[in-house]
């Protein structure tokens, strides 16, 4: 029996529940799941009925559950994976339950808001024997993955220092300005530039040098942190710095410098445009623009072969659970105005920039059903 056959696949695609119908799931995720060839939507989950109305109609799936159904999904039969784009703190609330009745999950970063949480939804996985990955759609994204080769072949020479700068201005009313820090900018923006560190440089971070965050009283948000910056030490005295805010307007920006070399992206981080470097090798400086791409629908693509072929995906638990371990460091860092070590974590699985590159089409994003990006516009 194929694998197709034995999942229950027709025509080898699986089948996902979109779990969280907010922003980026109907902006970003929806839109695209058609062209992967491997993926489809079978069921939606939300605690707005409406939108399960609308977007049920609108892509024509029939299975429509609210949160509080959850068990009744996973028990249907009717899906094979789940895309989980919840709130961060509900990650592991549907996560867990998924990977142990066997169901695949792709959960957004953060891969939830503790490390303790991140490590249950991975004991999870290896319990239910379902496979688990970590949403980060750059590890799928021709610049990107065309910086980790140029460093990789040595044009940079030996990596010194990283800095990056990553904001947006947004909306008080979003649900990201009043759920304190776990919604803050080192929670949802912070990943990042915390994984481009350690993908570019190829190792873990050891300690929190300084982090400082500023509440700006007019920017109208919540019991939180809306700017934090942030002074990261790799082995090998190295030094990476990172600054996400709230409360700036948009910037989108990272520089990795070496002894031979450095590479700017900008924009590094975004999705809906192609992003683009600005290398400097020695004195020669260029400029390319890579052409946009499908971010979301190619992490699934990719998160769907894994299923399919029966293999590990690249950005696994694991992957998040080490961002996580940073993040945990800065909030303590943060509480006690000093220096704090990281947790080590042997990470020996890295991207493979040729076995994971993804160049699906982008795609127009549709008008959402009562959902707004976080600057509200």
């Amino acid at each position: 029996m194929s694998i197709a056959s034995a999942l229950g696949l027709g025509g080898r695609k699986v089948r996902y529940a979109i779990v969280g119908l907010g922003d980026i799931a109907q902006e970003a995720l929806m839109p695209g799941v058609a062209h992967t060839g491997n993926s489809e939507m079978t069921a939606l989950v939300s605690g707005d009925p409406e939108k399960l109305a609308a977007l049920g109609e609108r892509y024509g799936v029939e299975g429509r559950y609210a949160y509080e159904q959850f068990g009744e999904l996973l028990a249907s039969g009717t899906i094979d994976a789940i895309y989980l784009a919840t709130p961060n703190w509900r990650h592991a609330e549907f996560a867990i339950p998924a990977l142990e009745a066997g169901i695949h999950v792709l959960c957004e970063k953060p891969l939830d808001v503790s490390a303790e949480k991140a490590r249950a939804i991975i004991a999870a996985a290896e319990r239910g024997g379902a496979r688990l990955m970590t949403a980060y759609r750059l590890h799928f994204e021709p610049a990107t993955l065309d910086a980790i080769r140029r460093i990789r072949a040595g044009e940079l020479g030996e990596l010194i220092a990283f800095t990056a700068c990553f904001t947006q201005m947004v909306d008080p009313a979003n649900h990201r300005a009043n759920n304190g820090i776990e919604a803050g900018p080192l929670f949802d923006m912070g990943a990042y530039p915390i994984n481009a560190i350690r993908y570019l440089f190829c190792a873990e971070p050891v300690e929190v040098v300084s982090a400082t965050g500023i509440r700006h009283a007019e920017a109208g948000l919540g019991d939180l942190d809306d700017t934090i910056a942030v002074t990261l030490r790799l082995p090998g005295d190295r030094i990476a710095q990172f600054t996400v805010s709230y409360y700036a307007n948009n910037v989108d920006s990272l520089i990795i410098a070496g002894t031979k070399g450095s590479i700017e992206m900008n924009p590094a981080f975004g999705f809906g445009q192609g992003l683009e470097h600005h290398r400097q090798i020695g004195e020669e400086r260029s400029h390319e623009t890579y052409k946009a791409t499908d971010q979301f629908g190619g992490e699934l693509r990719y998160f769907s072969d894994c299923i399919l072929e029966e293999r590990d995906p690249e950005p696994d638990g694991e992957e998040g659970l080490a961002d996580l371990l940073v993040i945990e460091a800065i909030v303590a860092a943060l509480g006690s105005g000093g220096s704090v070590p990281i947790e080590p974590l042997a990470r020996t699985r890295r991207i493979d920039p040729d076995a994971q590159e993804q160049t699906l089409r982008a795609v127009k994003a549709p008008t959402p059903v009562n959902a707004a990006p976080p600057t509200g516009a």
